[in-house]
């Protein structure tokens, strides 16, 4: 299997730092040429399931504008510029729960769509967790956190109630680890 190659990118659109579009010229390996080859530019973030000491997972039930409705999920946040993946779920654990946890699986970094881009997500798995402070995140959206047993995470996987890809795929891999 060979690459295919990028002949030229031009913005389209510059909405930054959150979203920048692209147009790609791209070359395949056959020499077949391209030429409007769209890309999404999103920064790279983290999600952390939360396993913490007593074996229960701590999540948010959070409402999504995306989704437009509830849901279940994790901890997440973008990277700050230079800062590492598990420096990100780190901070994030800290702010968003008020936790530190004392063991970190990495459970993979993965491209959100691999053909258009839009980021790569880093996943993590932080087992352990206790609470050691008030939790500081300013984030937007109306949420509760909620305490689930192994078999209630489960069964909430198998049902859609963690509606993103990236966060149902963090479950699921979290659930195969332990």
């Amino acid at each position: 299997m060979h690459p295919w190659k990028t002949q030229a990118r031009r913005v389209l659109l510059d909405a930054s730092p959150w979203l920048v579009v692209e147009n790609h010229v791209i070359e395949l390996p056959s020499g077949q040429v391209i030429s409007d080859w769209t890309w999404v530019d999103t920064p790279d973030f983290i999600n952390v399931v939360v396993e913490m000491a007593d074996g229960t997972f701590q999540f948010f039930r959070q409402w999504k504008y995306g989704f437009d409705r509830i849901s279940l999920a994790p901890i997440g946040g973008y990277l700050e510029p230079g800062e590492l993946p598990i420096e990100a779920a780190k901070r994030e654990l800290r702010e968003e729960m008020g936790c530190e946890a004392s063991e970190w699986v990495d459970l993979g970094r993965y491209r959100i769509d691999a053909n258009r881009g839009a980021g790569m997500g880093n996943l993590f798995l932080a087992r352990g967790a206790q609470q050691v402070a008030a939790p500081t995140g300013g984030d937007l959206e109306e949420q509760t956190l909620v305490r689930l047993s192994r078999a209630e995470v489960l069964a909430a996987l198998r049902s859609g109630e963690f509606r993103g890809m990236a966060w149902a795929a963090n479950v699921g891999l979290a659930l195969l680890w332990g």
